[in-house]
C-alpha cells in the first residue's frame, strides 16, 4: 500500500458500530454513483420498568411507581418502611400516596410521566431534596420515585462478600460492621475480642480486598452493596 497516496483516504477503515458496506463504500468514484451511508449494527433498547425497580432494589433503595393520577400503584418494602418512619399515621398501602404528598409538601417539583426521580431524605425536620434524572424513560410512561434515606445504612450481602474475596466468617462480620460505620476498637469491645485479633482480621481484609486504608475498604463495601 502506498501510504503517501492513502494517508487521507478513510474508505477502508471500518468505524465502531457500523457494518462495512463493501470495498466500494465511501465516496463514489463515478459521477453516476451516490455516497454509501453506514448501516448501524445494533440499536440500544430502553430499560424496562422491572429492570429499573430491580436495580433500585439491589441498591437497597425504596421505590414507588405512580400511575396516571399520580397515586402509588406499586412499591417495595423499603419504601413502605421509609414513609412509615416519616409519618407515624401511615397505614399502608391505602395511605402511601398521602404519606408521599406529606413528605414532599412544600418542595417545588413536577413529576413527569416516564421519568425517574430521586427523593433524598435528609432527616425528620429538613425537607427532602428531589433530583430528576434525565435520559431515563419508562416504556409505559410510569413515574418511578426512588426513596433514599440518608440516615439508613445498608451493607453488602455476606454471601457475596465471601464468594468475591474468600473471607472467613469472622472477617465477613468485621467487614459488615465497618460498612455500618463502627470503629475497629468499638467492634472489639462489643464482640469481646482483643484489639490484636481485630487488627489481624483487618489486615487480612486489606490483603484480600486489595485495599490499604479503612476508608478505601468502606468505599469498596459501599459499591458492592448494589450486588445481590
Amino acid at each position: 500500500m502506498n501510504l503517501a497516496n492513502r494517508q487521507n483516504d478513510l474508505r477502508f477503515i471500518p468505524r465502531p458500530g457500523m457494518i462495512p458496506a463493501g470495498p466500494t463504500s465511501g465516496y463514489a468514484r463515478g459521477s453516476d454513483r451516490k455516497p454509501m451511508r453506514p448501516v448501524l449494527a445494533s440499536i440500544c433498547e430502553r430499560p424496562g420498568l422491572d429492570s429499573i425497580t430491580g436495580m433500585l432494589e439491589r441498591m437497597g433503595c425504596g421505590w414507588l411507581v405512580l400511575g396516571e393520577t399520580k397515586r402509588v400503584v406499586r412499591w417495595n418494602v423499603a419504601a413502605q418502611t421509609i414513609l412509615a418512619a416519616c409519618d407515624d399515621s401511615v397505614d399502608p398501602p391505602s395511605d402511601l400516596s398521602a404519606a408521599l404528598r406529606c413528605l414532599i409538601a412544600g418542595v417545588p417539583t413536577h413529576f413527569v410521566p416516564g421519568t425517574l426521580s430521586w427523593i433524598v431524605i435528609r432527616n425528620g425536620v429538613d425537607r427532602p431534596v428531589i433530583f430528576d434524572e434525565e435520559g431515563v424513560v419508562t416504556p409505559d410512561g410510569s413515574i418511578i420515585l426512588a426513596l433514599l434515606d440518608r440516615q439508613a445504612r445498608t451493607g453488602p450481602n455476606p454471601q457475596t462478600l465471601q464468594k468475591m474475596f474468600g473471607l472467613t466468617r469472622a472477617e465477613t462480620h468485621l467487614a459488615l460492621r465497618l460498612a455500618r460505620g463502627d470503629a475497629p476498637l468499638e467492634i472489639a469491645e462489643r464482640s469481646r475480642l482483643s484489639r490484636t485479633t481485630i487488627r489481624t482480621q483487618l489486615a487480612s481484609l486489606f490483603a484480600k480486598t486489595d485495599t490499604r486504608r479503612q476508608a478505601e475498604l468502606v468505599a469498596l463495601l459501599g459499591r458492592i452493596s448494589v450486588l445481590p
